[in-house]
């Protein structure tokens, strides 16, 4: 599974090299995109909201008005689950976990060190930025546990956090089919990472 992967990444880059320099042309399309992106959006936002009349300001300080009343509420659901992660983490839960699971991160070519990431991401976004902190020091920025470690935070959502705080705050007590549909949603999320990194990077 690994050699195909490599192989296929090979092959796109050598198609898709572009001028003397052999950048990969998807690479040079996806900095443009990264570098424009949220000036674009920052200016846009007030634009269209002229164009539609909207009062942004005023409506930008409602909302900032309700982030703050949600804020209080979550806060007796964010103790009560940082307590219960920091209880998984310092009982060996997640080593136990890392070691268990590690054949089939190597099948499906994902470095072991990413493992620890990918199980804390549907847990904590804090704890995953952490873990993700500690391997781009390592490992460096662009090597490829450190992109695909930064695509898997950024592509899946903390999905127990989301139920036990959210969903708490406002009184949902019976979640029905969302932990299945966001925990579907993470490892696609988590594939999809592992495989587009070593499909572009490799």
């Amino acid at each position: 599974m690994t050699d195909t992967l490599t192989t296929v990444a090979d092959t796109v880059q050598a198609a898709a090299s572009s001028g003397s320099s052999g950048a990969p042309l998807f690479i040079t399309i996806m900095k443009g995109v990264s570098l424009y992106a949220i000036p674009m959006v920052l200016l846009l936002v007030p634009v269209i909201g002229i164009i539609k009349k909207v009062k942004v300001y005023e409506v930008f300080t409602e909302g900032a008005k309700d982030g703050f009343k949600t804020a209080i509420k979550i806060i007796p659901y964010l103790v009560a689950m940082l307590v219960a992660i920091g209880m998984f983490r310092a009982s060996g839960a997640m080593d136990f976990l890392v070691s268990l699971l590690s054949p089939l991160t190597n099948a499906i070519g994902m470095p072991a060190e990413v493992l620890p990431a990918a199980l804390m991401r549907p847990l904590s976004g804090s704890g995953t930025l952490g873990i993700v902190t500690d391997l781009i020091k390592q490992h460096g920025a662009d090597s490829l546990i450190g992109r695909i470690a930064s695509t898997m935070f950024g592509s899946t959502e903390t999905t127990f956090y989301v139920l036990a705080v959210y969903f708490g705050s406002v009184g949902i007590s019976k979640s029905r089919h969302a932990v299945l549909a966001g925990l579907i949603g993470d490892v696609v999320g988590l594939l999809a990472a592992v495989f587009i990194c070593r499909f572009v990077f490799l």
